[in-house]
This record gives C-alpha cells, structure tokens and sequence, in this order.
C-alpha cells in the first residue's frame, strides 16, 4: 500500500493496551490474489473432467461462488496491509491479531477492522533511587553461633527420630516373628484396645554430642569431631544463607519499583504468563509420572480454579519482565554477545530438538536480566 493509502488508516487506541485498526484496502491489492485464489479454493475440489486442482475459474465460480474467491483473496491481501501498518505506525504488537471484515464485494474496497494488543507504555518511577534505599537495608549473609546451634539440634532430632522408628519396626517384626511359632498368642479383635507405650508420646532428649557420636553422623568418616562437624554446618548455612538473602533483596527491590510503576497490562501477557506456569507444572507432574487431569481429580480443582489462583502472581510476573525490559533499553544493557552464544551452545547441546531462535530468546533474556538486577543490587 502507498503511503496515502496507509495514511487513511485510522489507529484508535483501547483500553488494556490494545489497539482497533480501521480502514480500507483498494480492490487492486485483491486482485493479485485472484489467480492463487484460484488455485488454493480449487485444490480441494474434485469434479468429472478435471483434474484435480485444474479446475477453470468461470467453472470454479459456478460450483463454490464469486464469495469464496473474494474471502480468500481478502485474507491474503490483509496479511499484507496488517503488515505495512504495523511498520508504517510503528507498532510493537504482540499476539495474533483479531480481524473483521466489514465489507466484501468484488470491484470494491476491503472494509476491515484489526485489533490487537501492543507493548504498553511503562512509566518507571526513579528505579535508581528505589534500589537505593532497598540497598540500605540488606540482611547480613553472616551465618549465627545459635544458627548453628539450632540446625544442630535439628539434625539431631531427625536422627532420633529416625532411631525410633527403626527400633520400633525391628520390636514390630520381632513380636510377629514369635507369635508366628507361639499356637496360644493372643489375637487382637477390633474391639481390643491398644495402648500406646508412654514413651511414644513424650518428646526424648537430644544425645550429648560428643566426637565419637558425631562420627555416626552422615556417611562413614565424614565427620571426625564435635568443631568439624560445625564447621561443616556453617558452610552449609553459609551458601544457603547467602542465596535466601539474595533471593529475598532482590525480590524487595523489584517488589519496590513494581510498586511505583505505572503500566496497564494486556491481557494477552497475563495469559501469556499462565500458559508458562501450566506447562511448568505438566513437566513436573510428567517427571513424578503424574497426569494434569489425575492431579487435578486429587486436589479437586479445574484448570478455570487454577487460572484464576495464579492470575495475580502472572500479572506481577509479567510486570516485572516489562520493567526489567525498559530499564534494560533505557539504560542500554545487553546480554555479552559471547556469554550468550556459549549458553545457547551449551542447552542446544542438551536439547538438541530445542529450536535455536527460542534458546538464543530466551538466552539473552535472562541474562539481561541478571544484568539489569545486578546493576540495582550495587545502586548505594
């Protein structure tokens, strides 16, 4: 289409970022269709003294009708228009478009109406600033004297428990064992009553913890005194630590900045973000070898109940993925050309059915990411 053409395109803006494109194509544009029209509507068709797919058009129109020609010349002509809007308007579009026809008739223009959702407009509060302040406040990653103490105590009430529940097994099989070679043991009816040992109930006392019982702890050797014990429970505690107060700060400042943020989402990414969540349970029902409909049975929920739970967390999901994008272009940060071309090597080499595109995609928008979190994380 001629730029005066396009420029008789009317643009309406919609609520939920969305756009209704409205406008006319000149039947010239359908005419070029015409002779693939043919063809395509024709392929399908069989009829005595014609091949297949050679069917003459005056004959075509007399079995399926002028209509179907026009409709798959208007369809095809449409494509073409959406397409020299969307670069002449400048439009960041994302989806498949919804499109009606308003006006078919041959040796006449194509009335149309086109809507589709764009990339909203994000208005960023002062990011930097946010970060700041969040910054201010990060948890120390220093792992505690009673941290230790108490992860102590835990692995030691696990053991004693474990203990106890073999003894109990092992006094279990014991007792069957000789009731199997006593004629005269009693039988238990359901109308005997059992008592529960007195010790069952009471919480037992943790053992001293001493070098040689340290050495009973984890695999044979692992542990050879009470001091190599904790220091190995604090270098656990350390890199746990470290990555729960990571986690946790960056999901303060972004929580911050998501706060602040001014954007008005399509649905389309919502959906868009629900769609990901469903297929990231599937895969991990599919690795417990689960079905999505048995799994759904046993927690008596639908896939409508489920959508409709993860709603908010999509929509903060998807807020986030906007924001990280435009602080990332307003600040020009990019994913190393390198780094990525490395990653994208290493998951093809996994996955080696996995379309290269969607790897490089999703590739470099992670590390953008990481990027971008990075740079807010050091903001002082």
């Amino acid at each position: 289409m001629t730029h005066e053409e396009l420029s008789r395109i009317t643009v309406e803006t919609l609520p939920g970022s969305e756009v209704k494109i409205t406008g006319e194509v000149p039947y010239m544009y359908l005419e070029k269709y015409r002779k693939h029209a043919v063809e395509h509507v024709g392929a399908g068709i069989e009829m005595d003294g014609f091949r297949k797919g050679h069917i003459p058009e005056s004959v075509l129109i007399q079995r399926v009708g002028e209509m179907a020609l026009l409709s798959d010349m208007a369809e095809h002509s449409l494509e073409d228009a959406y397409r020299a809007i969307v670069t002449d308007r400048k439009l960041d579009v994302i989806g498949h478009p919804k499109v009606s026809i308003t006006k078919l008739a041959k040796d006449n223009p194509l009335g149309f109406t086109i809507t589709v959702a764009v990339v909203p407009h994000v208005a960023l509060p002062d990011y930097e600033k946010i970060a700041k302040n969040v910054n201010k406040d990060k948890e120390s990653k220093s792992v505690t004297e009673e941290e230790i103490t108490k992860q102590v105590e835990d692995i030691l009430r696990q053991k004693v428990a474990y203990e106890r529940l073999q003894s109990k097994a092992k006094a279990k099989a014991d007792n069957e064992k000789e009731s199997e070679g006593d004629t005269n043991a009693f039988t238990a009816t359901e109308n005997t009553e059992i008592s529960v040992p007195e010790e069952d109930s009471v919480t037992p006392p943790l053992p001293e913890l001493t070098d040689e019982y340290v050495k009973t702890l984890g695999t044979p050797g692992q542990f050879e005194s009470v001091v190599e014990f904790r220091e190995k429970i604090k270098e656990h505690l350390t890199i746990q630590k470290a990555q729960d107060v990571d986690s946790r700060h960056r999901a303060k400042i972004t929580d911050a900045i998501i706060d602040s943020t001014t954007v008005e989402l399509p649905k389309i990414m919502i959906d868009s973000e629900i769609g990901q969540m469903f297929g990231q349970m599937e895969e991990d029902l599919k690795r417990a070898e689960l079905k999505m409909d048995d799994y759904l049975t046993h927690i008596k929920k639908s896939r409508e109940d489920l959508t409709k739970e993860w709603a908010p967390a999509a929509e903060k999901r998807a807020k986030l993925q906007l924001v990280l994008n435009t602080i990332a272009q307003k600040d020009s940060i990019k994913a190393d050309p390198s780094i990525v071309d490395h990653e994208v090597s290493n998951l093809l080499e996994k996955h080696k059915d996995a379309d290269e595109s969607r790897v490089r995609i999703y590739v470099e928008s992670v590390l953008m990411n990481e990027a971008v979190m990075k740079m807010l994380e050091e903001k002082n």
